[in-house]
């Protein structure tokens, strides 16, 4: 450790050369030596500043350390350390690494703090701070929308708490006991109207109409009826308390909604209308086609499964690994199939009349399906054949994994967000200034589950304490000390 001799006085006139000066500066307890010769390569940053303020007088000074002693001539800062040791690698290095254990947020205000820029540091450390704010904006994101939920502006009209309450009711189970049953007779509608679309097509549980064709049986009819009654309601009502319309009509779920509800009162046209400007064979096919329609309303469970949720979630962001299966599947397609078009052409019985029939034939070899509608003759074809389904089970299995931990990834990270929203609303009461310091978490839950509205609610949340401090929920500017950074 250097002694108070090589530690350099600098007059008001600079006589001594900055490259020449140490500096002590004191991290958290841990007191390590700088040379100017090294700070000077990046003099924006605030060690590098520490050469010169000793002619500036004690304002200077302390404008830019928490603490100085003059008899030690020794800076201290009351910051992280360990994040301290890899900022100093600028200096030495030219590029910045984070170290594993270190929240990149409290890193990222470290390094703010020491006024090094983020471009210094390296690619895969920006990578993971990137990550971090997605998931800090995920959890902003969450928490405001219960927050938005919790209570009511006492400036709006009754229309518009009413439009909130049925949006609440209709869109967000969680906020009442109400709402989770009306999701609860949204599935089981959905439920039963699939059954009932089943059900129809079998012979048995039909009749004969005044023309002899087999209809749906009227009880079952009627059962249609009512669950197409249900689905209209609910998306008129969720129609008309929706906060942003346009959004509410392009979305894909909603638009799921329109296609199983859309066929029945086409339907209903055609049979009663549309007899009277064509042929009857013409409406009862274009009727029929339309009831094939009413598959699509299985996909309204979506709007209730978390599952379901996730998984397309997750596919979306599995499209790379799928790509990457669609590409290998293709390649082998296409040349076990130019193969085995080759190879069958001495047989005088061949079933592979050209390559492009011949794709049909690859696509359930590899894939292991083989209906044995066309099948190799010879011994070179049956030894390609082989061939082709061996590599097809090696071309799906080689992207599979990654597409497992993609949605294993997923799934868990929701829940941790999920998990750390909770969180972060309960420190906000917590921590709240007025009235709600103390309160439990029984309490926080109340609020949140059986739907209490609370006037001055969102008023008194407004500042959060967590590790993982959010920004985006308050325009207050708050600052950490050390002792409060998240390791």
């Amino acid at each position: 450790m250097a002694s108070e001799s090589r530690f350099p006085d600098v007059d008001s006139n600079g006589s001594e050369k900055n490259e020449d000066i140490e500096i002590i500066v004191n991290v958290g307890g841990v007191r390590q030596v700088l040379y100017g010769e090294n700070l000077n390569r990046y003099p924006a940053t605030r060690l590098a500043q520490l050469i010169n303020c000793l002619s500036g007088g004690y304002d200077t000074i302390f404008s830019l350390c928490d603490d100085y002693d003059p008899g030690k001539r020794e800076f201290y800062f009351d910051r992280d350390p360990d994040a301290f040791r890899c900022i100093i690698d600028i200096y030495y290095f030219g590029e910045i690494h984070m170290k594993k254990g270190i929240c990149p947020i409290c890193f990222k205000n470290e390094m703010e703090f020491w006024k090094v820029d983020l471009k210094f540091l390296d690619d895969c450390c920006k990578t993971h701070l990137s990550e971090k704010k997605e998931e800090l904006e995920e959890i902003a994101r969450r928490v405001q929308l219960i927050l938005d939920d919790l209570g009511m502006d006492a400036s709006e009209n009754r229309w518009k708490r009413c439009q909130k309450y049925i949006w609440k009711l209709m869109e967000k189970p969680e906020s009442s006991y109400s709402a989770r049953v009306i999701a609860v007779l949204s599935f089981l509608f959905i439920l039963i109207s699939s059954v009932v679309m089943c059900l129809g097509t079998i012979p048995e549980l039909q009749i004969l109409d005044s023309e002899g064709n087999h209809v749906e049986h009227p009880t079952l009819d009627n059962i249609e009826t009512a669950c197409i009654g249900w689905f209209t309601l609910e998306y008129v009502l969720r129609l008309i308390s929706s906060p942003n319309k346009l959004f509410f009509v392009i979305s894909f779920m909603n638009i799921i909604d329109v296609f199983a509800i859309l066929p029945f009162y086409v339907s209903l046209i055609l049979t009663h209308l549309g007899a009277r400007m064509m042929e009857l064979t013409n409406v009862q096919q274009a009727v029929q086609a339309l009831r094939i329609m009413r598959i699509a309303r299985i996909f309204k469970l979506a709007r209730h499964s978390t599952g379901l949720q996730t998984l397309t979630y997750a596919l979306k962001r599995s499209l790379k690994e799928l790509g990457l299966l669609l590409m290998y599947l293709a390649v082998g397609i296409f040349v076990f199939s130019a193969l085995g078009y080759t190879m069958e052409q001495s047989h005088p019985e061949t079933l592979f009349k050209s390559i492009p029939q011949s794709f049909w034939w690859a696509i359930i070899t590899m894939t292991t399906v083989g209906y044995g509608d066309i099948y190799p003759k010879t011994t070179l074809g049956k030894l390609n054949a082989a061939t082709s389904f061996l590599c097809g089970v090696i071309a799906i299995a080689l992207p599979i994994h990654p597409i497992i931990n993609n949605f294993v990834r997923y799934y868990n990270k929701q829940r941790v967000l999920e998990t750390a929203a909770k969180h972060e609303l309960e420190l906000m009461e917590l921590y709240s200034g007025e009235g709600k310091v103390g309160g439990s978490k029984n309490d926080l839950e109340d609020l949140m589950g059986e739907g209490k509205e609370h006037p001055s609610w969102s008023r008194q949340l407004k500042v959060s304490h967590s590790d993982t401090f959010i920004h985006l929920l308050s325009d207050e500017k708050h600052y950490r000390t050390r002792l409060q950074s998240c390791k």
